[in-house]
């Protein structure tokens, strides 16, 4: 099974060399990793042209943006540089971060979830970060939910998403369309993925308005987005982030912000959505 990896990079000096040495040890090599230059200020370039030089299947994208870390467009758009350089021979396609050290045995066990189940349309672990010299979970959302920082994609079901959105809220869209389509997502609790950098630490504050924005283009309507933005502000414990995100629904609604979903898949979304917060209260 042939995985593509691109893996988005600014100024990771610090972990780049980690992430790229726990996948030139995976049991199961991928067959392309290409890593994305972002504007990078550090040693990032260089470190990655050393791994390039020892495995010819790691490659280096030099490309310029803003130095604001907007989540969302600026990741994606990364992204898009470095799939432009491959071709389409991959099977499985995935988005990683420069900052994960991946367990041996990851994409070997990934490539076995996707030919287990020919429905499996999305698959990953999950990440843990360091505290207290101990890797606990990072614990920001539902278990079922794959981050934004390992995805993992079988080509049949990246295609059929329509590929990943440059906006914030792409890492939960792409589940809900992938479920649309009738595609499985799987989690496998056994593949702890070390996650260097907590997730949100380099944010920036004109991004706190943008998971608001992304629930109104997710077509989520009033009612769920009051419902998911106070769930995820108790999660991250900000009455804050709260008044933030509502304050970023309201702001896209008034400008009319295009949306990422057909009202077809909207209202899929919604109902769906409806169903887990029944389901929980059962």
């Amino acid at each position: 099974m042939n995985f593509y990896i691109i893996i988005p990079a600014h100024n990771e000096e610090t972990s780049i060399g980690l992430t790229l040495e726990s996948l030139v040890n995976q049991t199961l090599l991928p067959k392309r990793v290409v890593v994305v230059n972002d504007n990078s200020t550090d040693k990032t370039q260089s470190i990655v042209n050393a791994f390039a030089e020892k495995h010819p299947f790691i490659s280096l994208v030099n490309s310029k943006s803003s130095n604001k870390h907007l989540p969302g467009s600026k990741i994606i758009n990364a992204f898009y540089k470095g799939f432009e350089t491959l071709d389409e021979s991959y099977d499985v396609i995935c988005k990683f971060d420069a900052d994960l050290i991946f367990p041996k045995q990851y994409l070997e066990q990934l490539a076995s979830h996707f030919k287990a189940n020919p429905k499996l349309g999305m698959a990953a672990g999950f990440c843990y970060i360091e505290k207290n010299k101990d890797w606990v979970l990072e614990n920001l959302t539902n278990k079922d939910h794959i981050r934004g920082a390992l995805k993992a994609y079988k080509k049949a079901c990246f295609e059929e998403i329509g590929q990943l959105k440059p906006s914030m809220g792409w890492d939960t869209v792409d589940e809900l369309l992938a479920k649309y389509y009738g595609w499985d997502i799987l989690t496998d609790e056994s593949l702890h993925v070390k996650h260097l950098k907590p997730t949100g630490i380099s944010y920036n504050n004109s991004s706190k308005y943008l998971q608001g924005e992304a629930m109104y283009k997710m077509r989520y309507g009033f009612l769920i987005t009051l419902i998911s933005a106070g769930k995820l502000a108790f999660k991250k414990k900000s009455l804050t982030l709260f008044k933030d995100y509502l304050a970023g629904y309201f702001k896209a609604k008034k400008h009319q912000i295009g949306f990422l979903v057909s009202e077809e898949e909207g209202q899929f979304i919604r109902n769906l959505r409806w169903k887990g917060m029944r389901s929980k209260l059962s």
